[in-house]
Protein backbone atom coordinates (compact mmCIF):
# COMPACT_ATOMS: atom_id res chain seq x y z
CA UNK A 1 0.00 0.00 0.00
CA UNK A 2 1.53 3.60 -0.70
CA UNK A 3 0.39 5.45 1.44
CA UNK A 4 0.58 9.82 0.89
CA UNK A 5 -0.51 12.47 3.89
CA UNK A 6 -0.26 16.08 3.71
CA UNK A 7 2.63 15.56 1.70
CA UNK A 8 4.14 18.81 0.66
CA UNK A 9 7.11 20.24 -1.97
CA UNK A 10 8.15 23.82 -1.92
CA UNK A 11 11.32 24.81 -4.48
CA UNK A 12 12.06 28.26 -3.54
CA UNK A 13 8.57 30.41 -3.91
CA UNK A 14 7.28 27.90 -5.97
CA UNK A 15 5.05 24.90 -4.61
CA UNK A 16 4.91 22.06 -6.65
CA UNK A 17 2.80 19.52 -4.21
CA UNK A 18 0.66 21.26 -1.50
CA UNK A 19 -1.06 19.50 1.46
CA UNK A 20 -1.35 16.23 -1.35
CA UNK A 21 -3.24 13.02 0.72
CA UNK A 22 -4.39 10.17 -0.87
CA UNK A 23 -3.76 5.93 -0.75
CA UNK A 24 -3.23 3.50 -3.05
CA UNK A 25 -4.65 0.38 -1.81
CA UNK A 26 -3.50 -3.50 -3.64
CA UNK A 27 -5.58 -5.23 -5.76
CA UNK A 28 -6.59 -2.47 -8.63
CA UNK A 29 -4.94 0.12 -11.27
CA UNK A 30 -4.67 3.09 -9.89
CA UNK A 31 -4.13 5.57 -12.30
CA UNK A 32 -2.22 9.47 -11.38
CA UNK A 33 -3.47 12.08 -13.59
CA UNK A 34 -3.37 15.42 -13.73
CA UNK A 35 -2.15 18.21 -15.84
CA UNK A 36 1.43 19.10 -17.47
CA UNK A 37 2.76 20.72 -14.20
CA UNK A 38 0.05 19.15 -11.83
CA UNK A 39 3.28 17.71 -9.44
CA UNK A 40 2.89 13.87 -10.83
CA UNK A 41 6.07 12.90 -11.30
CA UNK A 42 7.56 15.09 -8.25
CA UNK A 43 5.27 13.33 -5.88
CA UNK A 44 6.09 9.60 -7.15
CA UNK A 45 10.02 11.24 -6.71
CA UNK A 46 9.09 11.72 -3.11
CA UNK A 47 7.08 8.22 -2.68
CA UNK A 48 10.14 6.56 -3.90
CA UNK A 49 12.72 9.16 -1.55
CA UNK A 50 14.28 10.80 -4.63
CA UNK A 51 13.17 13.82 -3.77
CA UNK A 52 12.56 14.89 0.01
CA UNK A 53 9.39 16.47 0.91
CA UNK A 54 9.20 20.05 2.20
CA UNK A 55 6.73 18.67 4.65
CA UNK A 56 4.64 15.45 4.69
CA UNK A 57 5.05 12.00 4.40
CA UNK A 58 4.83 9.35 1.24
CA UNK A 59 4.83 5.85 2.74
CA UNK A 60 4.97 2.78 1.02
CA UNK A 61 4.15 -0.65 3.25
CA UNK A 62 3.52 1.53 6.23
CA UNK A 63 7.60 2.83 6.11
CA UNK A 64 9.70 5.77 4.17
CA UNK A 65 10.86 3.95 1.22
CA UNK A 66 14.40 4.90 2.15
CA UNK A 67 14.45 2.66 5.18
CA UNK A 68 13.52 -0.73 3.14
CA UNK A 69 17.40 -1.95 2.41
CA UNK A 70 16.52 -3.90 -0.80
CA UNK A 71 14.06 -1.66 -2.03
CA UNK A 72 13.25 -2.97 -5.20
CA UNK A 73 12.19 -6.24 -3.24
CA UNK A 74 9.39 -3.31 -2.08
CA UNK A 75 8.78 -1.40 -4.97
CA UNK A 76 9.81 -0.95 -8.17
CA UNK A 77 9.54 1.96 -10.63
CA UNK A 78 9.74 3.34 -14.05
CA UNK A 79 9.92 6.71 -13.84
CA UNK A 80 12.61 7.41 -16.78
CA UNK A 81 12.97 4.97 -19.79
CA UNK A 82 16.20 7.30 -20.48
CA UNK A 83 17.54 7.08 -17.13
CA UNK A 84 20.14 3.76 -18.50
CA UNK A 85 23.62 3.73 -19.23
CA UNK A 86 23.61 3.57 -22.98
CA UNK A 87 26.68 1.58 -23.23
CA UNK A 88 25.48 -1.45 -21.18
CA UNK A 89 23.67 -4.13 -22.85
CA UNK A 90 20.05 -4.65 -21.16
CA UNK A 91 21.35 -8.14 -19.45
CA UNK A 92 24.40 -6.23 -17.45
CA UNK A 93 22.20 -3.25 -16.60
CA UNK A 94 19.29 -5.76 -14.73
CA UNK A 95 22.42 -7.51 -13.97
CA UNK A 96 23.67 -4.60 -11.52
CA UNK A 97 20.15 -3.83 -9.80
CA UNK A 98 19.69 -7.61 -8.77
CA UNK A 99 23.46 -7.77 -7.81
CA UNK A 100 22.66 -4.06 -5.80
CA UNK A 101 19.68 -5.42 -4.24
CA UNK A 102 20.99 -9.11 -3.51
CA UNK A 103 18.26 -10.56 -6.21
CA UNK A 104 19.09 -14.23 -7.65
CA UNK A 105 20.45 -14.13 -10.75
CA UNK A 106 18.25 -15.77 -12.51
CA UNK A 107 15.65 -13.10 -12.02
CA UNK A 108 17.69 -10.77 -14.55
CA UNK A 109 16.73 -13.81 -17.66
CA UNK A 110 12.73 -14.12 -16.57
CA UNK A 111 12.23 -10.31 -16.52
CA UNK A 112 13.60 -9.79 -19.69
CA UNK A 113 11.66 -13.22 -20.82
CA UNK A 114 8.95 -11.74 -19.62
CA UNK A 115 8.77 -7.86 -21.19
CA UNK A 116 10.01 -9.22 -24.70
CA UNK A 117 13.67 -8.52 -24.55
CA UNK A 118 15.36 -12.25 -23.95
CA UNK A 119 16.35 -12.09 -27.89
CA UNK A 120 18.52 -8.29 -27.08
CA UNK A 121 19.92 -9.05 -23.58
CA UNK A 122 23.35 -8.55 -24.61
CA UNK A 123 22.81 -5.54 -27.32
CA UNK A 124 23.55 -2.01 -26.07
CA UNK A 125 21.08 0.02 -24.93
CA UNK A 126 21.97 3.23 -27.18
CA UNK A 127 20.74 1.07 -29.59
CA UNK A 128 17.35 0.45 -28.41
CA UNK A 129 14.22 2.14 -29.52
CA UNK A 130 11.88 4.22 -26.90
CA UNK A 131 9.44 1.29 -26.60
CA UNK A 132 12.46 -1.18 -25.75
CA UNK A 133 13.69 1.23 -23.31
CA UNK A 134 10.32 1.32 -22.03
CA UNK A 135 10.02 -2.52 -21.71
CA UNK A 136 13.80 -2.48 -20.13
CA UNK A 137 11.78 -0.32 -17.48
CA UNK A 138 9.51 -2.65 -17.01
CA UNK A 139 11.83 -5.46 -16.73
CA UNK A 140 13.42 -3.12 -14.01
CA UNK A 141 10.46 -2.78 -11.94
CA UNK A 142 9.72 -6.23 -12.01
CA UNK A 143 13.09 -7.59 -10.82
CA UNK A 144 12.28 -8.15 -6.92
CA UNK A 145 8.71 -9.23 -7.32
CA UNK A 146 7.79 -6.18 -5.55
CA UNK A 147 3.99 -6.09 -4.16
CA UNK A 148 3.89 -2.38 -5.39
CA UNK A 149 4.94 -0.88 -8.43
CA UNK A 150 4.67 2.87 -10.22
CA UNK A 151 4.87 3.37 -13.58
CA UNK A 152 5.41 7.02 -15.09
CA UNK A 153 3.63 7.12 -18.45
CA UNK A 154 4.74 3.53 -19.33
CA UNK A 155 3.22 3.58 -23.16
CA UNK A 156 5.13 6.21 -24.46
CA UNK A 157 6.75 4.80 -27.10
CA UNK A 158 5.16 1.57 -27.12
CA UNK A 159 3.81 0.32 -30.47
CA UNK A 160 -0.14 -1.05 -30.53
CA UNK A 161 1.04 -4.56 -29.77
CA UNK A 162 2.83 -3.08 -26.72
CA UNK A 163 0.07 -0.88 -25.63
CA UNK A 164 -1.89 -3.90 -25.49
CA UNK A 165 0.68 -6.08 -23.25
CA UNK A 166 0.84 -3.47 -20.90
CA UNK A 167 -2.57 -3.17 -19.78
CA UNK A 168 -2.60 -6.60 -19.53
CA UNK A 169 0.12 -6.59 -17.35
CA UNK A 170 -0.91 -4.26 -14.84
CA UNK A 171 -4.82 -6.22 -14.74
CA UNK A 172 -2.35 -9.54 -13.86
CA UNK A 173 -0.42 -7.56 -11.46
CA UNK A 174 -3.41 -5.89 -9.52
CA UNK A 175 -5.07 -9.43 -9.94
CA UNK A 176 -1.96 -11.00 -7.66
CA UNK A 177 -3.15 -8.20 -4.97
CA UNK A 178 -0.41 -5.94 -5.77
CA UNK A 179 -0.09 -2.09 -5.52
CA UNK A 180 0.26 -0.24 -9.06
CA UNK A 181 -0.17 2.84 -9.56
CA UNK A 182 -0.03 4.23 -13.36
CA UNK A 183 0.69 8.10 -14.17
CA UNK A 184 -0.36 8.76 -17.78
CA UNK A 185 -1.81 12.12 -19.56
CA UNK A 186 -3.67 9.76 -22.03
CA UNK A 187 -7.02 9.54 -20.98
CA UNK A 188 -8.01 6.89 -23.23
CA UNK A 189 -5.39 4.19 -21.52
CA UNK A 190 -7.04 4.80 -18.17
CA UNK A 191 -10.18 4.07 -19.29
CA UNK A 192 -8.30 0.86 -20.54
CA UNK A 193 -6.21 0.00 -17.51
CA UNK A 194 -7.29 2.19 -13.92
CA UNK A 195 -9.89 0.89 -11.62
CA UNK A 196 -9.58 3.99 -9.33
CA UNK A 197 -8.24 7.58 -10.19
CA UNK A 198 -6.02 10.26 -7.77
CA UNK A 199 -6.49 13.45 -9.99
CA UNK A 200 -4.31 15.99 -9.27
CA UNK A 201 -4.01 19.95 -10.19
CA UNK A 202 -1.53 22.26 -9.66
CA UNK A 203 -0.19 19.87 -6.97
CA UNK A 204 -3.40 19.53 -4.99
CA UNK A 205 -6.27 16.64 -4.90
CA UNK A 206 -8.98 17.39 -7.49
CA UNK A 207 -10.11 13.47 -7.01
CA UNK A 208 -9.88 10.03 -5.35
CA UNK A 209 -12.66 7.77 -6.79
CA UNK A 210 -13.52 4.99 -8.86
CA UNK A 211 -13.29 5.54 -12.77
CA UNK A 212 -17.33 5.52 -13.12
CA UNK A 213 -17.41 8.03 -10.39
CA UNK A 214 -14.62 10.27 -12.14
CA UNK A 215 -16.75 9.74 -15.48
CA UNK A 216 -19.91 10.69 -14.08
CA UNK A 217 -19.15 14.27 -12.74
CA UNK A 218 -18.94 15.45 -16.55
CA UNK A 219 -21.79 17.54 -17.90
CA UNK A 220 -22.18 15.39 -20.47
CA UNK A 221 -23.67 12.37 -17.74
CA UNK A 222 -27.32 11.68 -18.33
CA UNK A 223 -29.72 8.95 -17.78
CA UNK A 224 -32.04 7.77 -21.01
CA UNK A 225 -35.66 7.22 -19.82
CA UNK A 226 -38.44 6.19 -21.46
CA UNK A 227 -41.98 5.93 -19.68
CA UNK A 228 -45.45 4.32 -20.01
CA UNK A 229 -46.43 8.52 -18.93
CA UNK A 230 -43.44 10.26 -19.59
CA UNK A 231 -45.03 13.70 -18.60
CA UNK A 232 -46.06 12.07 -15.63
CA UNK A 233 -42.51 11.17 -14.71
CA UNK A 234 -41.02 14.41 -15.79
CA UNK A 235 -42.81 16.35 -13.16
CA UNK A 236 -41.67 13.89 -10.51
CA UNK A 237 -38.09 13.89 -11.47
CA UNK A 238 -37.82 17.27 -11.66
CA UNK A 239 -39.76 18.19 -8.56
CA UNK A 240 -37.17 15.62 -6.66
CA UNK A 241 -34.26 18.29 -7.82
CA UNK A 242 -33.43 16.21 -11.63
CA UNK A 243 -33.16 19.03 -14.79
CA UNK A 244 -35.42 16.43 -17.58
CA UNK A 245 -35.39 17.01 -21.11
CA UNK A 246 -37.65 15.24 -23.89
CA UNK A 247 -35.47 14.29 -26.71
CA UNK A 248 -35.75 13.98 -30.10
CA UNK A 249 -37.18 10.47 -30.02
CA UNK A 250 -39.68 11.38 -26.95
CA UNK A 251 -37.18 10.01 -24.60
CA UNK A 252 -36.44 11.83 -21.33
CA UNK A 253 -32.77 12.87 -20.69
CA UNK A 254 -32.38 13.45 -17.02
CA UNK A 255 -29.25 14.81 -15.56
CA UNK A 256 -27.99 15.45 -11.75
CA UNK A 257 -29.78 11.93 -10.61
CA UNK A 258 -28.95 8.73 -10.65
CA UNK A 259 -30.01 5.70 -12.41
CA UNK A 260 -30.79 3.97 -9.39
CA UNK A 261 -32.92 6.93 -7.91
CA UNK A 262 -34.90 7.07 -11.07
CA UNK A 263 -35.95 3.64 -10.65
CA UNK A 264 -37.09 4.48 -7.20
CA UNK A 265 -39.10 7.59 -7.88
CA UNK A 266 -41.12 5.38 -10.31
CA UNK A 267 -41.60 2.63 -8.40
CA UNK A 268 -42.60 4.62 -5.58
CA UNK A 269 -45.31 6.38 -7.94
CA UNK A 270 -46.30 3.55 -10.39
CA UNK A 271 -44.98 4.48 -13.13
CA UNK A 272 -43.84 1.70 -15.92
CA UNK A 273 -40.51 2.56 -17.15
CA UNK A 274 -39.09 0.84 -20.52
CA UNK A 275 -35.84 2.00 -20.68
CA UNK A 276 -33.51 2.86 -17.91
CA UNK A 277 -29.72 3.38 -19.33
CA UNK A 278 -27.36 5.49 -18.12
CA UNK A 279 -25.06 7.48 -20.15
CA UNK A 280 -21.70 8.45 -18.61
CA UNK A 281 -19.25 11.07 -19.83
CA UNK A 282 -16.37 10.16 -21.46
CA UNK A 283 -13.03 10.04 -19.32
CA UNK A 284 -11.31 12.81 -21.31
CA UNK A 285 -14.48 15.24 -21.21
CA UNK A 286 -14.73 15.53 -17.04
CA UNK A 287 -11.05 15.51 -16.91
CA UNK A 288 -11.13 18.45 -18.81
CA UNK A 289 -13.37 20.04 -16.94
CA UNK A 290 -12.64 19.45 -13.46
CA UNK A 291 -9.05 20.35 -14.37
CA UNK A 292 -9.80 23.58 -16.62
CA UNK A 293 -9.11 26.32 -14.06
CA UNK A 294 -5.71 24.20 -12.75
CA UNK A 295 -3.74 23.75 -16.07
CA UNK A 296 -0.20 26.31 -16.28
CA UNK A 297 0.05 25.42 -19.66
CA UNK A 298 -2.49 26.23 -22.48
CA UNK A 299 -2.51 27.17 -25.72
CA UNK A 300 -5.23 29.36 -27.29
CA UNK A 301 -7.92 28.04 -28.51
CA UNK A 302 -7.82 27.17 -32.62
CA UNK A 303 -10.57 28.91 -34.90
CA UNK A 304 -13.61 26.67 -35.20
CA UNK A 305 -12.56 24.34 -32.03
CA UNK A 306 -15.85 24.26 -30.41
CA UNK A 307 -14.37 22.22 -27.47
Amino acid sequence: MIEVNQLTKRYGEVTAVNGLTFTVRPGCVTGFLGPNGAGKSTTMRMILGLNRPTSGTATIGGRLFARHRTGLRHAGALLDAGDVHGGRSAAAHLSALAHSNGLPRRRVGEVLREVGLEGVARRRVSGFSLGMRQRLGIAAALLGDPPVLLFDEPVNGLDPEGVRWVRGLFRRLAGEGRTVLVSSHLMSEMEHTADRLVVIGQGELIADESLAEFAARGTGASVTVRAADPAELATVLSQAGARVRQGDDGALIVTGMSAARIGELAFERRILLRELAPRTASLEQAFMELTADRADYRAPALAGDAR
